[in-house]
């Protein structure tokens, strides 16, 4: 069984996006805009994280509430996923962050582990595999292995742009995680680019280009 893909319809983040298609929109801008897109994002991917009861004492009274039944860790892989962490991290300040650095063989054109670092608690956890493009999902793919390897299961993927190719990809080879897009766009062009898109994201985020 496939897992959801999720295309959000939500006026603020088309009025974000937008802005970031830009090609004149400025580094500054753009980080902002990214950082605020993955709160908004964020809401809607935790609406139905599992919670468990609680007693708290009030100023009145003892009473039941809810709280999360996990940690929460998100995962970017560097060097863009960075780009949506405090976005995340300003609607669930507790939740950790690993980080996981990706480069692309020049002979094989795969992606290969340079770094990983995870929280302790990230196998028992909700973990955010964060990325900005979903391109041909090679980066993806190799990440949710790579979170597999280590015993982590519980994936969401959060992007912001995605082309078919890239959730094809992702849904065969990993048909448990669900996958969360700001916009799925056109097609793949002839060097790995999103059509339409918005560019190399790393270089717009972090003024590289």
């Amino acid at each position: 069984m496939k897992g959801k893909v999720v295309i959000f319809d939500h006026p603020l983040i088309d009025h974000k996006l937008s802005i970031m298609r830009n090609k004149d929109t400025s580094t500054k801008e753009f980080r902002e805009l990214l950082s605020e897109i993955g709160m908004l994002m964020a809401y809607e991917v935790t609406r139905n994280l599992e919670t468990k009861e609680v007693e708290v004492e009030t100023p009145i009274s003892k009473c039941k509430c809810k709280a999360l039944a996990k940690e929460v860790v998100v995962v970017p892989i560097m060097r863009a996923g960075m780009g949506m962490v405090d976005g995340i991290l300003n609607l669930i300040p507790t939740a950790k962050v690993g980080h996981l650095g990706l480069y692309r063989d020049e002979e094989t054109l795969e992606p290969k582990e340079y770094y990983a670092k995870f929280p302790d608690c990230i196998k028992d956890a909700f973990v955010f595999l964060v990325d900005p493009m979903l391109a041909t999902g090679g980066s993806v793919d190799h990440a949710i292995d790579v979170l597999n390897k280590r015993g982590v299961y519980n994936i969401r993927y959060v992007g912001l742009v995605g082309a078919p190719e890239g959730v094809k990809r992702v849904q065969e080879k990993h048909p448990e995680v669900d996958i969360f897009l700001a916009a799925l766009d056109e097609k793949l062009n002839d060097i790995g680019y999103i059509v339409p898109g918005l560019g190399d994201c790393g270089d717009r985020i972090y003024g590289t280009k």
